[in-house]
């Protein structure tokens, strides 16, 4: 494998994410109510999950991401799985994102647009994500870092052996998580990753540490194709951004918040009202402050998306 995060940028100066993938399925009238969250679809309606990663293609994303966030090998054990199927779904995660991205490439829009072939990302979600609790939003685990590479790296295995151009490390709210991901990534040649933390505010990740040492911690590491901020309110990110700039000088920045509103682990549900702010209007605003990689997560849809992709081509 080789760095496309580059390749994008040198050509077109920017790369374009997806948003969110559960907002999505969501918007679908599809009940998520489970802690498997959108992973779950990944064993009762994987179509559903096709079409999302389509309509971010057809939005004008360059990057789509798996659904593999809240996948793993306890999470389907618990939901009556096997472990020969749960590693299946976790293939299948990318097998639907391949399959995406390839009947977009086959599409007149994709002609029409002039730009490279779109990326499939890995997801890799935080421990925090397989408690359902919210616990990626605080990061307080409690654990040791042995049973944190315990968990990560049956996933990982199997995600760094699909065919995948890279791997999306994101909503990092622990940094001895960070970490365990590191060593995860540098045991494995050849494949890149982007890093993303889940803040809480301005300068520092969940669990309190200052994100400029979180970055600084990937900023000699090649397989690192991007250091940023996911999950987060997008009145958070200019300030991160600088932040990581001064952690990990020269890495491309990679940032895709959310809408602004805050996540209810307990009830399962966004409390408050969104963000006011305008998204190609933020998007724009987030690249000219360094970010290079942008997009959004929770609450973020393909409408939010393609106005980034037009602010973004002015």
């Amino acid at each position: 494998m080789f760095n496309k995060i580059d390749q994008f940028i040198e050509k077109h100066g920017m790369l374009l994410l997806d948003g969110g993938l559960a907002t999505q399925l969501e918007e679908q009238g599809l009940d998520l109510d489970t802690h498997l969250w959108s992973a779950q679809l990944l064993h009762t309606n994987p179509e559903a999950i096709r079409k999302v990663h389509l309509a971010y293609l057809e939005a004008g994303a360059d990057c789509i991401i798996s659904a593999s966030y809240q996948a793993s090998i306890e999470g389907f054990l618990s939901y009556g799985l096997s472990e020969k199927q749960a590693k299946a779904l976790m293939s299948k995660s990318i097998a639907l994102a391949n399959q995406a991205r390839d009947e977009y490439l086959n599409s007149a829009a994709h002609r029409e647009s002039g730009r490279m072939r779109p990326l499939a990302a890995g997801s890799i979600g935080p421990y925090g994500a397989y408690l359902a609790n919210g616990a990626e939003y605080r990061g307080d685990y409690g654990i040791s870092k042995s049973k944190l590479r315990a968990f990560h790296e049956p996933r990982w295995e199997i995600l760094a052996a699909s065919p995948v151009d890279l791997l999306a490390c994101e909503t990092i709210p622990n940094s001895q998580e960070a970490e365990v991901l590191l060593e995860l990534l540098q045991q494995t040649p050849g494949i890149f990753a982007w890093m993303s933390f889940s803040c809480r505010d301005g300068e520092c990740i969940s669990d309190g540490t200052p994100i400029k040492e979180c970055a600084a911690l990937f900023k000699d590491c090649e397989q690192v194709a991007a250091v940023g901020v996911n999950c987060t309110a997008p009145h958070y990110i200019s300030s991160l951004i600088e932040q990581i700039r001064a952690g990990a000088p020269g890495k491309p920045i990679v940032v895709y918040p959310n809408s602004g509103e805050v996540y209810d682990g307990k009830k399962r549900t966004w409390l408050g009202t969104s963000d006011p702010l305008n998204c190609g209007i933020a998007a724009k605003e987030w690249f000219k402050n360094g970010a290079r990689l942008i997009g959004g997560c929770c609450r973020i849809g393909p409408g939010h998306i393609k106005a980034m992709r037009e602010a973004l081509s002015c």
